[in-house]
């Protein structure tokens, strides 16, 4: 998904509204009217919001067989696995990056130089001090 697909879906879904159809879309299709009552706003508004869905592929609509006037709304889910890609992306990023400074911090804690200019380390029940810039010995 490219980063302007990524920013219009996040536009579309900014909205509360929009959001709530999407919800409500997410347990079943459902027709203009009942989008509206559930949501609780007046049909033109729930109209412009499914325009609105439309045009980004959120939802889809069609048309009842026997009464052409009538849609019916329904959730475009591979849209939203798109928006669920990207952000996995971005978790594993900032999960990586966030184990990293937490192996950095630990590792801080159990360093030090001494007043003498040895480095100690400390390790599973032992210390190790080296030398700067030499071998280790016990101590």
């Amino acid at each position: 998904m490219s980063g302007e697909q990524v920013d219009e879906l996040f536009a579309v879904l900014a909205d509360p509204t929009r959001r709530r159809v999407v919800q409500l879309l997410g347990e079943r299709p459902r027709r203009a009217g009942e989008l509206a009552q559930a949501a609780g706003v007046s049909a033109p508004v729930v109209s412009r919001h499914l325009r609105i869905l439309l045009a980004a592929g959120v939802v889809s609509d069609e048309r009842v067989a026997d009464d052409a006037r009538l849609r019916v709304f329904r959730l475009r889910p591979e849209s939203l696995v798109a928006l669920r890609a990207w952000l996995d992306q971005v978790q594993a990023h900032w999960t990586e990056q966030l184990g990293s400074f937490k192996r950095h911090v630990e590792g801080q804690g159990r360093r030090h130089v001494d007043g003498q200019g040895r480095r100690h380390v400390e390790g599973r029940g032992t210390r190790h001090r080296e030398a700067a810039g030499g071998e280790g010995e016990r101590g």
